[in-house]
């Protein structure tokens, strides 16, 4: 018989995820079908999302051959019914502070960060460059992370040393961007160039570096479509992306700067992420969502 929910001790709360305490040496990991934008959670859910993003996750863990976090499998009988699907028992780990951030195109606050400095994260890019320029070797971009309604700040390199040390520093680097190019390989045979992404990283008993959180999903990534991609302009997407332009579209009547929150999503472009979300998943994975756990 599985556990209930409310046999384990809850530990904390992000925009998307609840993590739960099972022993001294696993937590439950747990994807809510919340969906974040611009530092706010949104009023509305998006059907079946925290399910896809375990999916993808899993898929990825499973795929990448690096040590990850994962200490069970999608169905493991510590899973209470409830989250079934959309939840994971993963191994307790020192989380390092560092979004670790890979880009291979230039776009979002990267952009933002070169028409401004000429540069990303405190590395200098050619001039000329604009939305959905390629990087000629991707680019490792790190961020701090945030609390629970802030933003999340790019840094450069040297503040990462300042936070970890020189030769973690050098390994998450190093890490960040093997990850990614093996994972851009991929899904570009499937169709789908991977824009960007973030992972974050701990570090187990031994002290050697392990990759955990989600990973590779619509919401850490930006997925575009290979066939339709065209530098100069802003991409299609199977990611949050969606959403984003939809809040700073002028449909939804909402101001960025203001103080006030974001307008609820219609029912539409909740379905519509749902779908995109979706088909992210089943392009890259060649798997059928139908198949995953709790369908």
């Amino acid at each position: 018989m599985r556990p209930a929910l409310t046999d384990y001790r809850h530990l904390a709360s992000g925009k998307v995820r609840e993590l739960y305490r099972i022993d001294d040496d696993h937590l439950l990991f747990v994807a809510s079908d919340r969906i974040s934008a611009f530092d706010h959670i949104l009023d509305t859910a998006i059907p079946d999302k925290g399910r896809i993003l375990t999916a993808m996750s899993v898929f990825f863990f499973e795929q990448l051959g690096v040590p990850n976090h994962l200490a069970g499998p999608p169905d493991d009988e510590r899973i209470p019914e409830e989250v079934l699907g959309r939840a994971l028992v993963v191994r307790a780990l020192e989380m390092l502070p560092v979004e670790c951030v890979a880009r291979g195109y230039l776009t979002g606050s990267g952009l933002i960060d070169y028409q401004q400095t000429g540069a990303v994260c405190g590395i200098a890019l050619p001039a000329g460059l604009g939305e959905a320029s390629k990087f000629d070797e991707p680019l490792f971009t790190p961020a701090t992370k945030a609390e629970l309604g802030e933003h999340d700040e790019n840094v450069s390199f040297d503040a990462v040393v300042a936070l970890v040390g020189a030769q973690r520093a050098a390994e998450l680097r190093e890490a960040t961007l093997q990850i990614y190019r093996k994972a851009a390989e991929h899904a570009l045979s499937k169709g789908i160039i991977v824009a960007d992404t973030k992972f974050e990283f701990g570090v187990d008993e031994d002290g050697d570096l392990v990759l955990a959180d989600e990973v590779l999903t619509p919401d850490s990534s930006r997925y575009w479509p290979a066939d339709s991609y065209q530098p100069g302009e802003v991409q299609p997407s199977f990611d949050k992306q969606f959403v984003r332009n939809w809040l700073t579209g002028p449909d939804s009547g909402w101001d960025r700067r203001s103080d006030t929150p974001p307008p609820p999503l219609p029912a539409e472009i909740a379905a519509a992420t749902r779908a995109r979300y979706i088909e992210a998943y089943e392009r890259i994975s060649g798997l059928s969502f139908d198949d995953w756990i709790g369908a």
